[in-house]
């Protein structure tokens, strides 16, 4: 079913109505939350998006996936990981990740590091 998740900048953080904060805590990652934007909740058959957002020297956990991913940049500064290349990245930068690229994302600012991440519904599972 279609659907509308109104944005709500408060206090300079990012919220969606109705889209709760999850952790994307493990023994991988640090400082990383995770808002599902859309997915299996809306029925979107094709892919999901989510916004994760990396607090101040945080990082998210170095992966390999079979599936690719649409990254982009909405607030502050990061440095990705794509394989054995390292690439500092700001507001409105594209990332791709390829298939069975090894990644990973790092906040280098002061401020959070925010982008939106899309992915394939087949792995649009909560992980």
């Amino acid at each position: 079913m279609s659907c509308i998740h109104r944005f709500i900048a408060v206090d300079g953080n990012f919220r969606w109505e109705s889209i709760s904060v999850q952790g994307y805590e493990s023994s991988e990652t640090q400082g990383t939350t995770v808002r599902w934007l859309v997915g299996p909740e809306e029925g979107a058959p094709s892919f999901a998006m989510r916004y994760f957002e990396v607090e101040s020297g945080g990082f998210t956990s170095l992966d390999v996936h079979e599936h690719d991913h649409g990254v982009v940049v909405l607030r502050g500064r990061g440095r990705v990981q794509l394989g054995d290349d390292t690439v500092d990245v700001s507001f409105g930068d594209v990332v791709y990740v390829s298939p069975r690229e090894l990644h990973q994302f790092r906040c280098v600012g002061q401020e959070p590091f925010g982008f939106l991440c899309v992915i394939p519904a087949e792995r649009s599972r909560h992980e």
